[in-house]
């Protein structure tokens, strides 16, 4: 794990966000960096993340496999040695390994589990610490088709609506200590998670038709898009509102 500095000043909020080398996690870094926050930028790969990082001095990049047996702890403790504080987690990185039943190895369905969900609750749990001592937000990234059918994805989006369902139980078990759970729920983002997935042109050209005749506006969503979602919610205006979660995505979820 590389890349902390503890040269930021510590007048501002402190954000953590996973996966943020490239699409939502990258836009939300920035996003909150606009904003005076100081950004923990946590990725698997240096150089998304330095990419991510490049013109922002508020953005600190922090490689990272979250899904290693004491990434938690290690990443916590770095963001505490940096800043000595979090207000803000934002569990954003995911990884998707499509299709149908009859068709999914074991690999396939444990490492979405184990990035998707098991990650974001291990490292949520070694943050409560920090997050109660800023009266801090838990913001989880979901997926808005996760609340509907999704035939050739469906451990991805059952994976996603489970953690939608840690949102709404955290929001009511972690009141009592200051601490607001929300999550966005995004449709479809204009991000490389097809190229991730290692679909063809011509698979996600397909992928990406389907997605538009399901949006009602007509249209791909940018990632900035939802990290203004993201940033809305975890705003210090915003200290009344827990257990929510809300569709970033053109209306397909209602449709």
């Amino acid at each position: 794990m590389t890349g902390m500095n503890t040269t930021t000043p510590r007048d501002h909020r402190t954000v953590l966000v996973t996966g943020a080398g490239t699409g939502i996690g990258r836009a939300t870094a920035r996003a909150f960096a606009s904003e005076g926050a100081r950004v923990i930028a946590l990725g698997r790969r240096a150089e998304p993340l330095a990419e991510t990082a490049a013109g922002h001095g508020d953005i600190t990049p922090l490689t990272a496999d979250i899904t290693d047996r004491d990434a938690p702890e290690r990443i916590v403790r770095a963001v505490r040695d940096a800043h000595g504080r979090l207000d803000v987690l934002v569990n954003n990185a995911g990884i998707v390994h499509g299709g149908p039943l009859g068709t999914l190895t074991q690999e396939a369905v444990t490492t979405q589990l184990a990035t998707n969900l098991v990650a974001p609750v291990l490292l949520t749990q070694a943050a409560l610490p920090l997050l109660e001592a800023a009266g801090g937000v838990i913001v989880n990234v979901s997926t808005s088709v996760g609340q509907r059918a999704w035939p050739g994805n469906s451990v991805y989006a059952a994976s996603k609506t489970a953690l939608e369902l840690l949102t709404r139980s955290w929001a009511v078990e972690l009141a009592p200590r200051g601490i607001r759970a929300v999550a966005v729920a995004p449709g479809a983002i204009d991000t490389p998670i097809g190229e991730h997935q290692g679909l063809t042109p011509e698979r996600t050209a397909e992928v990406r038709r389907w997605q538009l005749a399901h949006t009602p506006l007509g249209r791909i969503g940018r990632p900035e898009e939802v990290a203004w979602a993201i940033t809305r919610l975890a705003a210090p205006a915003a200290s009344f509102i827990t257990g929510v979660v809300l569709p970033v995505d053109g209306g397909a979820v209602v449709a």
